[in-house]
């Protein structure tokens, strides 16, 4: 019954989510309310619909309906619960109606926010975002159904992919679906602004927030891919400039530009042309990322392996780009800016600076991730871009990008005149010099590594600057030190909140530094009873134990970890599945602030006696976590409303 019942659910939403898109577009060219109102309950339709399916296959997954093909291919009886759970969107259908559900979820807080405060802009608004969902829609019923029906009913499933049978794997495809999702509400004001000719500051105002939550969620699920991939795959890494990560990490770069440059058009009326075709290249981004992760032609560990869905989202992905031109051509006379640069050296100056890097680094990223698709398309040979060229060309401009979080916020507007200059960066410029010099004493010989520790300072430096700055002016109002410090950031959320996110990001570039300038690793076979050294550390191997799960055969070995005194036991295993050829490992650590010890059991003789074990000792690895948590407060102050000042 539950296949009947999706699939009809599936197909509903298809129906009114076109009747929707047609109808608010029609009522706005006619002025008809009623058109409006109707695309309107559409949209609620869908919601509702779109919500019954998921939950229709939530409940097939809780109770094992293998009578649904997509069930039995990601589930069997041996699944724990929480798994089972994971499964509904662990796999391509799944993953669409979580994608489609999540976009109709928008639509109805769009409804109930904008209704309103954006009446001239609310119906396109309704009728863009109708039409994205009735493209994923589509996608659901056509090309990729869940609720495919399979005869005859097996006995039991395959089973989850092993390596997404992982609280990771809950959580961080939410979060990037979130983000993904999220970015559509800022381009279909960014066309409804288009369509109606109000190309001004109406629809970055109202969006502002939608792209902040966005960003975050796009941040939050990067972080968790990259904890899930430090901890799950065996390799000691959280980045690997994979495809699928790139795909998640292009948008990012684009939406990150695009906060920052609407601070030019809020301020001084320019970048109206570019800010749009911002917004219109970082939706692109999020369908470009979707074909890469569902059509099969790349192979990475997170993508899904089906291609029967990648033309249509290529031919959508052109429908996008095209009507955009399009209508970017048609309003052309009307985005030219109204103000201009009066100084390179000045505050429009340096984000705009910031935004040349961060389109270079997404085009970086872009052409290495799709070179070796082209040279197979063009040459038939298969090349593989990896890390190296990825690092060389990126990191110039990352650290370059570090060094205008410090200048951006803190240099004059129009122009900065030598005073502004020496008074604003003395301070934190001192800071960054005898920084590095601290560090080369330390015996720090990396000059990458010198360099980004020495940007991360002066950062901190300007941010500490300016707060001392604002809070020395309101104790001269009689204010005490903590009242005015907590008025600064509720009455300036927007600038300090941004201030918070950006001490998020240095503690992440610390975390990343350390890991990969003083991280160290070797692989070693041990006896029972025998000990390898690392940096500091003793690995002693006791044994191992073979216990059968649920679902797998785990080995498990055993290893104390001492270093003049006993720390822990680690218990690094592999895990054997009846659907796998080949182990999968399971990875043990002892996680620090210092560093982390990180095992890998390898091969191991049948009787216990002997194990091989890579011993990693990864440092400031934890910092990257921390800079997550710090993040999310900088962003969460930021979306807060601005308190006004009492009359």
């Amino acid at each position: 019954m539950i296949p009947e019942l999706g699939g009809g659910a599936a197909f509903a939403a298809l129906a009114l989510a076109v009747w929707g898109a047609i109808a608010a577009a029609a009522g706005a060219r006619t002025g008809r309310a009623a058109l409006v109102e109707s695309a309107q309950h559409a949209a609620l339709a869908v919601f509702v619909l779109v919500t019954a399916c998921f939950a229709l296959l939530t409940y097939a997954f809780l109770a094992f309906d293998f009578s649904v093909r997509y069930v039995a291919t990601n589930t069997n009886l041996g699944t724990p619960f929480y798994y089972r759970i994971t499964g509904v969107w662990g796999a391509l259908e799944g993953s669409i109606i979580l994608w489609t559900w999540m976009l109709a979820l928008y639509t109805l807080i769009v409804i109930l926010r904008h209704r309103e405060s954006a009446r001239e802009l609310y119906p396109w608004v309704l009728t863009v975002m109708l039409s994205v969902i009735g493209f994923f829609l589509l996608v659901m019923t056509v090309a990729a159904p869940p609720f495919e029906r399979l005869t005859p009913v097996p006995a039991n499933g395959r089973g989850l992919n092993p390596l997404l049978q992982d609280t990771g794997m809950i959580t961080h495809p939410v979060a990037l679906y979130l983000g993904f999702t999220g970015l559509t509400v800022p381009f279909a004001f960014a066309l409804a602004a288009l369509i109606a000719g109000r190309v001004g500051d109406a629809w970055i105002t109202l969006t502002r927030r939608w792209t902040i939550i966005a960003w975050y969620f796009l941040s939050l699920g990067l972080l968790i891919g990259g904890w899930w991939s430090y901890h799950v795959l065996g390799w000691g890494g959280y980045w690997a400039w994979d495809p699928v990560e790139n795909a998640a990490f292009m948008p990012w770069l684009t939406a990150t530009a695009f906060l920052h440059s609407v601070m030019i058009q809020e301020r001084r009326r320019m970048l109206k042309l570019w800010n749009i075709a911002l917004v219109v290249l970082t939706f692109g981004l999020t369908l470009f990322g979707t074909f890469l992760t569902r059509s099969g032609v790349i192979a990475s560990v997170h993508a899904f392996t089906q291609g029967a869905i990648g033309i249509l989202f290529l031919s959508f992905l052109a429908v996008v780009m095209l009507t955009a031109l399009g209508l970017l051509a048609w309003r052309w006379d009307a985005l030219h800016a109204q103000g201009q640069l009066d100084s390179i050296v000045s505050r429009e100056s340096a984000f705009l600076l910031n935004n040349v890097l961060l389109v270079a680094a997404t085009f970086t990223v872009f052409f290495g991730t799709v070179f070796p698709l082209l040279s197979e398309a063009v040459r038939g040979v298969k090349v593989s871009v990896g890390a190296p060229f990825f690092n060389q060309v990126n990191v110039p401009l990352f650290l370059s990008l570090v060094f205008l979080m410090g200048v951006g916020p803190l240099i004059a507007w129009r122009r900065a005149s030598p005073n502004n200059l020496r008074r604003n960066f003395f301070l934190p410029v001192a800071a960054g010099l005898l920084a590095a010099a601290a560090f080369f004493t330390l015996g720090v010989r990396s000059a990458l590594a010198v360099l980004t520790l020495a940007l991360t300072v002066f950062v901190a430096a300007t941010i500490a600057v300016d707060v001392a700055r604002a809070t020395r002016a309101r104790l001269r109002m009689g204010e005490r030190v903590l009242p005015a410090m907590g008025g600064l950031l509720l009455r300036h959320n927007r600038r300090y909140g941004g201030f918070v996110v950006h001490l998020g990001i240095l503690v992440i570039t610390l975390g990343v530094t350390g890991s990969h300038a003083w991280s160290v690793q070797t692989e070693t076979t041990l006896q029972r009873g025998e000990a390898a050294e690392l940096a500091g550390y003793r690995v002693r191997f006791d044994g191992l134990t073979a216990t059968e799960e649920s679902n797998h055969f785990k080995v498990a070995g055993a290893f104390t970890v001492s270093n003049g005194r006993a720390l822990d036991v680690l218990r690094p295993a592999k895990k054997f599945y009846p659907q796998q050829e080949s182990p999968i490992a399971y990875v043990d650590y002892r996680l620090g602030l210092k560093e982390d010890v990180y095992l890998v059991l390898g091969d191991f003789t049948r009787d216990g006696s002997q194990a091989t074990v890579k011993v990693q000792v990864n440092r400031l690895v934890s910092w990257i976590w921390i800079g997550g948590l710090v993040l999310t407060l900088g962003t969460l102050l930021a979306i807060l409303p601005e308190r006004k000042k009492p009359a």
